[in-house]
């Protein structure tokens, strides 16, 4: 599985087998993980994390884009990690972290702004936008939420799957 570094303390890890990118931003002393993928590539993930000198004991924060399985299924493996998602994430205090409501792809999609570089999910992609045919979709919001994200002021787009 190939990692890009994408910023200064920011990768972008994909995979062999279906799932979504996963995103790994090192910030002070949290490790911050975009999320998780599908468990299939649980080992991949643990390999690549050890490429970074990231224990999973040492993730400290998941920031979850949406709840599809294919980018939660290993949030299991990191048992001190805060997870956030739109449940919850008012809560969240990170630095140079916005989160923004995406509904489209999910009622409760988020995307993440952090510095120039947006971690889109599933609703933004580099060559399109997200699919809006499952139960949870919204879509007669996708496209208010895709125009939101294009105007951010980003350099990097990091979708959730390339």
């Amino acid at each position: 599985m190939p990692t890009n570094k994408l910023a200064e303390n920011v990768y972008q890890l994909y995979f062999k087998q279906f799932g979504s990118c996963v995103y790994v931003i090192k910030q002070d002393r949290d490790n911050i993980l975009v999320d998780t993928s599908s468990e299939e590539n649980g080992q991949e993930l643990l390999n690549e994390l050890e490429k970074l000198k990231i224990n999973p004991r040492d993730v400290h924060i998941l920031l979850i884009t949406h709840k599809h399985p294919d980018h939660i299924g290993n949030n299991y493996l990191f048992p001190n990690a805060s997870i956030y998602s739109e449940e919850n994430i008012n809560q969240l205090a990170l630095l140079n972290m916005r989160p923004i409501k995406v509904p489209g792809h999910t009622k409760d999609s988020l995307a993440f702004m952090y510095k120039n570089i947006l971690f889109s999910g599933d609703t933004l992609f580099h060559f399109g936008i997200g699919r809006t045919d499952f139960e949870e979709s919204v879509p007669e919001k996708m496209q208010e939420s895709v125009n939101k994200l294009k105007h951010l002021p980003y350099d990097i787009l990091a979708p959730g799957h390339i």
